[in-house]
């Protein structure tokens, strides 16, 4: 979905690409972190489903909601309150407000998502993606209509432009919601638990335990996605080119990066479940299958991206001069694609061991401390090379992924071997 907003958006025009790429960096990372704490539903409920103890998993959901509903909050209060944030980054007048009316529409989606969110979690624990895949279909089938309606202004209704990306996203993210609570209601597998019914009051400990693991999942995501939005905001002063150009590039990337995502979010409940039922062995092993999967799709993936970065640019925009910026970074983005697969897999991998604290810590000093300054000095500084702008960020994002992928690797290999020392 976000791919399709980019296209349809900069088929619009480059303005409104602008406006769309800067308010999906300021609300993606919000949206991905809390999305990351409701994720630890999935590792808790999985190994419940194979201690044989489904009708536990109520429970967790019930506590995922109480912390659903304090994220919807917190959410809702920071995307209204950030024009700061534009203003500090030296925004136009004209491009702010365009993204701040893009933010204000897609900010009444978000309970819709986030609640959507936890829900899916606790499908995807009794191994149950199939739900999922097909909700997410239904969401892209009507996000390309509303889309076209509400951009280009048919049926009679004004064009929005990128705001009306805004408003198609809010609709879709509660068609969403409601498919997933209707499933839920029909399921064969849902309906003796009857999880809606009955819900129990707020527990300290179970909260407590859920957000042990689920809060470092989220922080990690949101350093993992946020150093994508901070280059955005620090490109901003560079003009609408750079900054669209950027988006084209960060929109395909993270297109392709779904593929290796779900087989990582696959790991997490196969580790989980079997983890659960005390086959260790058994996990090392769906860990290794995982890996050997991500990485013959990022052969695929990075070969489409060297060999057509031309034609990937073009379908976004007519902008020769974006074209050939979008085409230079889609080689380099073609490069780590490598280790985004790793570093993706071994993270799902060890989210299904419950290890959650020490990944964190890696992706920090991965993304943080050595690929981001590392861009900034190669993107807007002369200490190395004269400044390469969008070209030196994504450069330190190459080194960044690679440097998490190796380390997260090394601990995914000492965490198995460990569990397999249990026996």
């Amino acid at each position: 979905m976000g791919f399709v907003d980019t296209l349809m958006a900069g088929r619009f025009n480059s303005t409104d690409l602008a406006a769309v790429s800067l308010g999906s960096s300021i609300w993606l990372p919000l949206f991905l972190a809390c999305q990351g704490i409701l994720m630890a539903t999935t590792p808790i409920v999985a190994h419940q489903v194979g201690e044989g103890k489904s009708y536990k998993s109520c429970e967790t959901l019930h506590q995922g909601g109480v912390i659903v509903i304090c994220l919807c909050i917190l959410s809702m209060l920071a995307i209204h309150h950030c024009e700061p944030i534009l203003v500090l980054m030296n925004v136009e007048t004209k491009l702010a407000t365009l993204t701040l009316d893009y933010l204000s529409a897609i900010s009444w989606g978000i309970p819709a998502i986030l609640i959507y969110q936890l829900i899916r979690s606790y499908i995807e624990g009794f191994g149950k993606t199939l739900p999922g895949m097909k909700i997410a279909l239904l969401g892209i089938a009507c996000n390309i209509p509303l889309n076209y309606i509400l951009i280009y202004g048919k049926l009679g209704l004004p064009a929005l432009g990128g705001v009306g990306c805004g408003w198609a996203t809010s609709i879709v993210m509660w068609i969403m919601l409601i498919a997933s609570i209707l499933y839920i209601l029909k399921s064969p597998t849902f309906k003796p638990l009857a999880p809606f019914k009955q819900w129990k009051p707020p527990q300290f400990k179970a909260i407590k335990d859920y957000l042990a693991l689920g809060l470092p999942i989220g922080v990690a995501l949101l350093i993992e996605v946020s150093m994508f939005s901070v280059i955005a905001l620090l490109l901003a002063d560079l003009g609408e080119t750079i900054i669209a150009s950027h988006q084209i590039t960060l929109s395909f990337t993270g297109l392709v990066f779904m593929i290796p995502l779900s087989i990582s979010l696959a790991v997490t409940i196969r580790i989980g479940q079997l983890l659960g039922s005390k086959n260790y062995a058994g996990a090392r092993h769906s860990a290794k299958a995982g890996l050997v999967v991500t990485i013959i799709i990022a052969f695929f993936s990075s070969g489409l991206m060297a060999l057509l970065s031309d034609e990937i640019a073009g379908l976004y925009t007519t902008d020769l001069q974006i074209i050939s910026i979008a085409t230079t970074l889609l080689v380099i983005a073609a490069l780590f694609q490598f280790s985004d697969a790793i570093q993706i897999t071994c993270a799902g991998a060890l989210r299904g061991y419950k290890d959650t604290q020490v990944p964190l810590l890696i992706v920090f000093i991965a993304y943080w401390i050595i690929g981001l300054p590392t861009g900034f000095i190669l993107g807007k500084t002369d200490i190395i090379l004269t400044p390469m702008g969008p070209t030196g960020f994504w450069i330190g994002l190459l080194i960044g992924l690679t440097i998490s992928a190796i380390l997260l690797l090394s601990r995914l290999h000492w965490k198995s071997k460990q569990q397999l020392n249990v026996i």
